[in-house]
């Protein structure tokens, strides 16, 4: 691990002039060929340049980071995406073997919605099929996406969509080269990778706890209902777990219509705490919609050898038959 300067080393750095010194970045950059950035916070910006350090502090418009050597104050428009380093995640129980497809970032800032959608909102996709659309979000900036196993099963032509601010308008990159990874139908969800020739390094969300999920907590989704890609929604928490159809999901407020499955459900921490899956559709029902909790999608994540997809192996994407129906004939004792 990097070390840091002493406190009172710090506090002269930082306070001579009243405020946190900025380093351009191609000095940054260069700096950084002495540090051991296997262990730090990892800042992607802009152009495809990183800066690996501690943070130190967030705040709404920059992200203070220590270098070791120098504390920086890093614009947040430059920052594509935040990795926490390694160390950071075994200090949240969240490094296990065979880890390191998903992050976390347990000092995450709370903002409010408005303030989370450029900050999450980027590493949300679209997910199109040969006969429908859903939605996704990345977990790796290496390309790999979540969504529901129902969005994508049984589908040959999977294209992935991804979406980045430009101004006032988005640039939209679409991926036809998609591969499902691992899929569990019991829990309704699915890993796909986005191959490419080129190295990827989209944006992309930390998971969050759902075990801390609170009723009426405030949560929000994010997703393309009715094809109406980049759509936000704001709801709470009306109650955690329910059981449904034998599995525990997370009930919401945050309205879920066709084309949000998949997508992602946040806290104000723009931690991913759900995957929203289904709502429930009858009359006089609403605000009904219900997501996978992280920690379940954390367990499908960290176990995705079991669950993986082989074309060549008998037991992929094995499917139960349904059991015969009753004859009405008794068994004679």
């Amino acid at each position: 691990m990097m070390r840091s300067v002493n406190p009172e080393a710090r506090s002269k750095l930082c306070c001579r002039h009243g405020r946190w010194p900025v380093l351009g970045v191609g000095v940054v950059v260069s700096l950084l060929l002495f540090c051991n950035g296997s262990w730090g916070d990892t800042l992607r910006l802009e152009g495809g340049s990183s800066i690996t350090g501690t943070i130190l502090l967030r705040r709404a418009d920059s992200v203070v980071v220590d270098l070791g050597f120098a504390v920086i104050d890093v614009p947040s428009r430059a920052i594509v995406s935040i990795e926490k380093g390694r160390e950071a995640k075994q200090d949240a129980g969240e490094m296990e073997e065979g880890d390191g497809i998903y992050f976390v970032e347990p000092d995450r800032q709370e903002l409010t919605v408005r303030e989370n959608v450029p900050r999450c909102g980027e590493a949300v996709v679209e997910v199109r099929t040969e006969i429908g659309l859903g939605s996704g979000f990345v977990v790796d900036p290496a390309g790999y996406v979540i969504t529901n196993d129902h969005v994508v099963a049984g589908m040959e032509k999977l294209t992935v969509t991804v979406f980045k601010e430009r101004g006032e308008g988005l640039d939209r990159q679409s991926f036809h080269s998609v591969k499902v990874v691992a899929v569990n139908p019991s829990w309704d969800l699915a890993l796909l990778r986005i191959e490419s020739k080129e190295k990827l390094n989209l944006a992309a969300v930390p998971l969050g706890n759902s075990g801390q999920l609170r009723r009426g907590q405030p949560v929000f989704s994010i997703g393309s209902p009715m094809g109406l890609s980049r759509s936000v929604s704001e709801g709470i928490v009306s109650r955690v777990p329910v059981a449904l159809s034998g599995q525990l999901l997370i009930q919401t407020t945050a309205k879920i219509s066709p084309g949000n499955s998949g997508g992602p459900l946040f806290n104000l921490r723009g931690e991913v705490v759900g995957v929203t899956s289904l709502k429930v559709v009858a009359a006089g029902a609403e605000g009904l919609g219900f997501a996978i909790p992280s920690e379940v999608l954390k367990l499908f994540l960290r176990n995705r050898a079991a669950f993986a997809i082989d074309p060549d192996s008998p037991e992929s994407g094995y499917r139960y038959n349904e059991p015969p129906a009753e004859t009405g004939m008794k068994e004679k004792s």
